[in-house]
């Protein structure tokens, strides 16, 4: 299934070892019911650095770019639980896109996902979205382009140590294995960070509506 939505909420960062658990622990039974909780927020993901490093992708699906703007989303951007604004000050090296969608195909979700962002120009975002559909192993393509809603810094945001990090594309390759990810991440346009990730949990909004917070 293509991603769910019209908008997404695409982030990267590094958590310190020593914080891998607890952030695992809080992110899973906190963070994600809290934020599929709110208006047009559908699924969520988490991704590990598929190397082994410090590095975490996490997705959010949306229904359309204004729930990224939304009264109840933003007043808990400004209100974090104790648990989060304990977290908060770890999520080193912040990048964060506020995303519409330009183009989804297959799946959303896949053991492997390869995540490449660049500033515009983009050169080649076509091409190489269209190249990775035909590369055996891919289970899925993904544009995203960074819309930000025009609201001022969250408290989260001070938490994190003030401003974050923005890619204006994102193009996103879901797959069995990495070798098909890698052959993808080849043909990156000059300048362009790439990475590669293993999925770590992913959950719906049903799934918290049928489980329950923390389940």
């Amino acid at each position: 299934m293509a991603l769910l939505g019209d908008a997404a909420l695409a982030m990267w960062w590094d958590m310190a070892p020593a914080m891998r658990a607890e952030f695992e622990h809080w992110h899973g039974v906190e963070h994600v019911p809290e934020r599929l909780a709110l208006p047009g927020f559908l699924r969520a993901s988490r991704w590990a650095d598929a190397d082994g490093g410090p590095g975490v992708f996490v997705l959010y699906e949306l229904a359309a770019p204004g729930d990224l703007a939304s009264p109840a989303y933003l007043a808990r951007l400004d209100a974090p639980t104790p648990w989060s604004v304990r977290l908060m000050p770890h999520h080193a090296h912040m990048v964060r896109c506020q995303s519409e969608v330009l183009a989804s195909q297959g799946a959303a979700t896949a053991r492997h996902l390869l995540t490449l962002r660049w500033n515009d120009p983009q050169p080649g975002a076509a091409a190489l979205v269209q190249g990775a559909r035909s590369v055996q192993g891919v289970t899925g393509v993904h544009l995203l382009r960074h819309r930000p809603p025009a609201i001022a810094q969250t408290r989260e945001q001070r938490l994190r140590g003030g401003g974050d990090g923005v890619a204006d594309t994102i193009v996103l390759v879901g797959g069995y294995d990495l070798a098909p990810l890698r052959r993808v991440a080849a043909q990156a346009p000059a300048g362009a960070v790439v990475g590669c990730y293993t999925l770590s949990l992913a959950r719906t909004r049903e799934d918290v509506g049928r489980d329950g917070p923390g389940a």
